[in-house]
């Protein structure tokens, strides 16, 4: 059995040796081919115009879904930021009257308290106070700025010559920002000008 395979082996060595000698030998064997080429060359420039064209059109195509692709991502990344801004917006927005009670229990205690149980209260106070600003809440700073209706809501026209008309000249209720959104407007007072 080896004998045979190699028997074979040799015979088709041979022949391929055989082939290429013969090819080697006459070189006009392999001038078919081109002069074929020769005789279909302007249908060949055609379809590599029309596959040059397609060729352009696909590239095109791909660059056109590429970009698409890129402006969807990014849509998609902004509307996921925003679904998670209005969450936590909603979340603080039931936070802040807790805050506002901290406020107001700070503010009305005096002497009565021991100043421990005061200065627990401020700890609390300002661990909440953190944990919201680093959602990015910020508080609007109103006294002693000029009125602005997209950040403060006047509950009170004070006549007064001491300031400026149109002064916040007081803060009922701390208003917020947050992510530079007006989250809940100031309540403020206003000075107006003194009537003669």
């Amino acid at each position: 059995m080896a004998s045979q395979k190699q028997n074979k082996d040799r015979d088709f060595s041979e022949k391929g040796f055989a082939a290429a000698a013969g090819a080697a030998e006459d070189p006009t064997a392999n001038q078919a081919a081109p002069d074929s080429l020769a005789a279909g060359d302007g249908s060949a420039a055609d379809q590599v115009e029309k596959l040059v064209s397609e060729k352009q059109d696909l590239q095109n195509t791909l660059v056109r879904r590429q970009a698409d692709f890129e402006n969807y991502r990014k849509r998609v990344e902004r509307e996921r930021q925003q679904e998670r801004h209005r969450g936590a917006e909603q979340l603080i927005e039931q936070v802040l009257p807790v805050l506002d009670a901290f406020d107001l229990a700070l503010s009305g205690q005096s002497g009565g308290a021991s100043p421990e149980y005061r200065k627990g209260f401020e700890m609390i106070r300002a661990q909440l106070w953190n944990a919201l600003a680093k959602q990015g809440l910020q508080p609007i700073e109103a006294v002693g700025k000029p009125f602005d209706p997209h950040l403060h809501h006047a509950i009170e026209n004070v006549p007064t010559a001491d300031k400026p008309e149109g002064t916040v000249i007081g803060e009922m209720q701390t208003g917020y920002l947050f992510h530079d959104r007006v989250l809940r407007p100031a309540m403020v007072r206003v000075a107006t000008a003194p009537s003669n």
